[in-house]
């Protein structure tokens, strides 16, 4: 297929239940002509203003290095549990280092009305490695590097793919700018490199009969559907405070990971009846500077539209803080 096939909106990875999510071509962002590059920046905003999901291929990340990434993370959480909690998460601030499988609870009141119990109940059965950007004052990553030469091997390695996403969110930053006619560079203050307060996330939920599948968005229906992988690609979805941002003009739809299926042609016998392969994901979260107040967008809002203001203004930190703090 073409790049300009791509760029078509009718291309769609998923078309479900009325839940449309695009394959978009991020390669003429960098270096097509102005018109490719607007239609990019248009293709995305429209993506996140109907499902809040995209998938994105050509994004700059080299295959090589993604492989790398999983394969160390693998050897990280293959490591002793007193290894791993020695490297543990501590507070909401920080938010680098170790979480066990258990602590993070992602239960929601409005899907159960008893938001303590459920958690109680049902916690996330996953563990995750958070990783920061380096050099904060007080607020260190939570590397294995003393442990050993593997340990040094994945700081190195999770470093260097945190500076590549680094530059792939500033760039799709800039593409959402154009498509909701800002200046292109309207974010990069949000987002200096230098006060930034991105995270990756290296997650292994653990092998358990909970259910199948993996990565699944709620579509108009109330139903959720599954984002099946697509080689060499990134699947990006908008979140809570893009949409806030926006005055929800932008979606932040809801979505789940549930465990895969055993593998084609397994056997009962050949496994315990109570667990599944254990899946590993690498998720980047890009929060604007601490410091920042996020405000309505420009455009968003305002007599001619017909349309409010939804939320406060609020300092970026201060949500981060307060969303880390019901979680954990």
């Amino acid at each position: 297929m073409t790049g300009s096939h791509e760029l078509n909106p009718s291309f769609m990875a998923i078309n479900k239940d009325d839940l449309v999510i695009p394959l978009i071509d991020f390669g003429p962002f960098f270096s097509g002509t102005p018109s490719d590059k607007h239609a990019v920046a248009l293709s995305i905003t429209d993506a996140f203003k109907t499902s809040g999901f995209l998938y994105l291929k050509n994004h700059g990340i080299p295959p090589s290095v993604v492989s790398r990434v999983f394969s160390s993370s693998a050897r990280f959480f293959d490591r002793s549990q007193e290894q791993k909690d020695g490297l543990g998460w501590t507070t909401p601030q920080s938010n680098r280092g170790y979480v066990a499988i258990g602590r993070e609870k992602l239960a929601t009141l409005d899907e159960t009305g008893e938001i303590e119990s459920r958690r109680e109940s049902a916690p996330d059965i996953k563990e995750t490695m958070e990783i920061g950007r380096e050099g904060v004052d007080g607020l260190p990553n939570r590397w294995p590097d003393h442990l050993d030469d593997e340990g040094k091997d994945f700081k190195e390695t999770m470093l260097a793919f945190f500076e590549m996403c680094k530059g792939l969110h500033t760039q799709v930053m800039s593409s959402i700018a154009l498509g909701m006619n800002l200046p292109e560079h309207f974010f990069d203050e949000f987002n200096k490199s230098e006060q930034g307060n991105t995270v990756t996330t290296a997650l292994s939920p653990c092998s358990s009969r909970i259910s199948m599948g993996g990565l699944q968005v709620r579509s108009p229906r109330g139903t959720f559907v599954d984002a099946t992988p697509i080689a060499d690609t990134i699947v990006i979805n908008a979140g809570d405070l893009l949409a806030r941002w926006s005055n929800d003009t932008i979606k932040s739809t809801r979505h789940r990971v549930i465990q895969p299926p055993k593998p084609e042609g397994e056997r009962e016998e050949d496994s315990p009846a109570d667990t599944y392969p254990s899946r590993y994901s690498i998720a980047y979260f890009c929060n604007p500077n601490n410091d920042k107040v996020i405000k309505a967008l420009p455009g968003t809002y305002g007599e001619d539209l017909h349309v409010a203001k939804k939320y406060t203004d609020v300092l970026a930190g201060d949500y981060l803080v307060q969303r880390l703090a019901e979680t954990y």
